[in-house]
């Protein structure tokens, strides 16, 4: 038997098959169209446009397939957390979907601190309202758009859409959920009394699930154009935080990733929903049952290496940029980066800070910005490791991901600046293949998450880090922590 993972990214959908074993058998991409910006802060996308790329990306995957083909028996969702999707009673958009990186509903992060309490909305969702959030943008609408609120009827993520248009069935896993802010993410349903404050009729919410638990069925209707087999099982999935995880095999406590793609992420396991009475860390339901996890995120950590590239070294490979910045000393000779290209989430929670190179001197070079840029998302990052110790979460082990995973040089600075040993995997395949394990665990061929992971993740190699590294940086980090407060004060 064969199962599908399916990732519906910002920029693209992937999709994954594996095999029993966990192995990967095909894999296919498909662009997504540019997400819109018609005013500063904005992004939205066209969800026809996320289905058009699915179709696109399951049929060539089947078609990549080697012979001898096995059924798909099984299908999991992944994608871009956060967007919100709104649909009349007949299931039509009614608009284009605000998605994850949309700011513009900060006025209603307020109204609901307002409304609800910040404790009382941390103690309910165990989050508080962020612009991010799914909530946030349906109130947007609600005072902005009323006639589109007035016609809504049902409400869901990207991947759920998907979903809905595979199956024909509205649903929503627990961890996804975390993510609207309309969870009780404690006990693993939704909030009455957030979605009763908000004017949210809770029939507009899609039934919860567990991400491993069967909650629809591929369509006739949609077999006809992916490929795929009419009735075969379709589990809940989860976001692309946890599914990036699930594929990492970050399952128990203790265990942790730190993966850097367009924005950073740190994500622990916990056998418990740990809740930051400050609200600067997210506390979700993983996508393990009974299990919830706490993740700080960097809203620009590869995009600030990408932007670097970009604007100034047009034309340059990334790997000749890290060799060049390898020969700088850790410190960039006082060289720091401040981040915060479009603003921070954790710890700051502040939309409006922005980015800064600090300490310029005639002693620096095109290397020197390449090293600083690396090392100040790295300290970034180390801002959710430090709530952690402040918190009491465990971290008995750290896997890389993403971009970061990759350069030889980030690993380092990243091991170094963490103060732990740090792992990468043989194969790291990304959210579409943690959806397919739970698909396999769906559908039986593994009776845990915690299994298969077991057997279709392999460590690569490990990276202990340098001694004078680690004190280099551990004096570095405290003094690139006086960044924000002084980038705070100019507005």
């Amino acid at each position: 038997m064969w199962f599908l993972g399916m990732d519906i990214g910002t920029s693209g959908t992937r999709a994954v098959i594996i095999n029993e074993q966990g192995q990967i058998v095909s894999s296919a991409s498909e662009e997504h169209a540019p997400f819109q910006t018609p005013h500063p802060g904005w992004a939205e996308q066209d969800p026809e446009d996320w289905w058009r790329a699915a179709v696109v990306a399951i049929r060539a995957a089947l078609a990549a397939a080697p012979e001898p083909r096995q059924p798909v028996a099984g299908v999991g969702l992944t994608g871009q957390m956060h967007g919100a999707v709104l649909l009349d009673a007949a299931g039509r958009v009614l608009r284009p979907s605000l998605i994850w990186c949309d700011t513009r509903t900060q006025p209603e992060c307020d109204w609901l601190h307002e409304q609800i309490g910040y404790e009382r909305l941390i103690e309910l969702t165990c989050n508080p309202a962020l612009p991010n959030f799914t909530l946030t943008k349906l109130l947007w609408v609600k005072r902005h758009q009323p006639e589109i609120f007035a016609r809504t009827a049902h409400i869901l993520c990207p991947k759920d859409y998907i979903r809905f248009r595979l199956t024909g069935t509205y649903a929503i896993d627990v961890q996804e959920a975390s993510g609207t802010l309309l969870l009780d993410v404690t006990r693993r349903r939704w909030s009455t009394e957030v979605a009763a404050a908000s004017g949210i009729p809770e029939s507009w919410l899609p039934e919860v699930f567990e991400s491993t638990e069967v909650c629809a069925a591929i369509s006739a209707e949609a077999a006809a154009l992916t490929g795929l087999s009419a009735g075969a099982p379709v589990v809940a999935g989860a976001g692309d935080q946890g599914a990036g995880a699930v594929g990492m095999g970050i399952l128990q406590p203790g265990s942790v990733s730190a993966t850097i793609g367009t924005s950073g992420v740190v994500f622990a396991a916990t056998d418990s929903p740990v809740k930051d009475p400050k609200g600067r860390l997210h506390t979700f339901c993983h996508a393990v049952p009974g299990r919830w996890h706490v993740m700080g995120v960097t809203q620009s950590a590869g995009l600030s290496f990408r932007w670097l590239r970009e604007t100034f070294f047009a034309g340059q490979d990334y790997d000749a940029l890290t060799a060049a910045a390898s020969r700088i000393a850790p410190g960039s000779d006082g060289l720091e980066w401040a981040p915060y290209l479009l603003g921070e989430r954790t710890p700051h929670l502040d939309p409006t800070v922005r980015a800064a190179f600090v300490g310029i001197g005639t002693i620096h070079s095109a290397a020197h910005f390449v090293r600083a840029v690396l090392e100040g998302v790295a300290y970034s990052l180390q801002d959710t490791f430090t709530l952690f110790a402040e918190l009491g979460i465990p971290v008995t082990g750290i896997r890389l991901g993403g971009g970061g995973a990759r350069g030889p040089l980030w690993r380092q600075i990243q091991a170094a600046v963490y103060g732990h040993p740090i792992e990468t995997l043989t194969a790291e395949e990304g959210g579409a293949f943690g959806a397919a394990l739970m698909a396999g665990v769906g559908a039986g061929a593994w009776p845990s998450l915690d299994a298969a992971c077991a057997q279709a993740i392999t460590v690569a190699e490990r990276i202990s880090p340098d001694a004078a590294d680690m004190a280099a940086y551990r004096t570095g980090y405290t003094r690139w922590r006086k960044l924000y407060p002084a980038l705070a004060t100019l507005r």
